[in-house]
This record gives structure tokens, sequence and C-alpha cells, in this order.
């Protein structure tokens, strides 16, 4: 094992995993406007050189886009999700 590498044996079924916290967490993600096409195809053309931020559900699907890291996590929360960052 190298520094910075962990290895583990896990008895959690990929599919378990992929529905880990589905319905109770959400995560932010900082996006570029240019990404917002192929996250948010319904989205109007947005200027590129942007910074949004994006809301997912745990199994990755796109919740809401906004201008600001502080609406995302109140949309979470209005929707009883815990909200974690993702970097």
């Amino acid at each position: 094992m190298t520094e910075g590498n962990v290895a583990f044996e896990s008895s959690v079924s990929l599919e378990s995993l992929a529905t880990l916290g589905e319905g109770h967490i959400a995560y932010v993600k900082q996006i570029r406007s240019e990404d917002v096409p192929g996250l948010f195809p319904q989205a109007p053309r947005i200027a590129p050189g942007l910074k949004l931020f994006a809301l997912h559900a745990a199994d990755g699907t796109p919740i809401m886009l906004t201008d600001s890291r502080e609406a995302a996590i109140a949309n979470a929360w209005s929707q009883e999700l815990q909200a974690v960052s993702v970097h």
C-alpha cells in the first residue's frame, strides 16, 4: 500500500453502495456553466465562464441548479435532505 492509497475489502455490493443515502443525502457540487447542458438539458443557454452550483441526489441525479451554494443547501433542507459538498 502506498501513502494516500487505502485498500480494504467490503461485503457491501455495488448495488447497495449506489443506493446508500438515497432519499436522505444530497450533494452540492460547483460546476462551470459549460457543464450545464449535459446535466440539465432542459435549462436555457447560460453564458460561458460562470461558476454555478448543482444539487444532486445521492445517486447522482441532478435536482437543481443555482448561482449560490447557500441556495442549493437551502433547497436540500427544504426537501429534508442532508446536503454534503463534493470537491
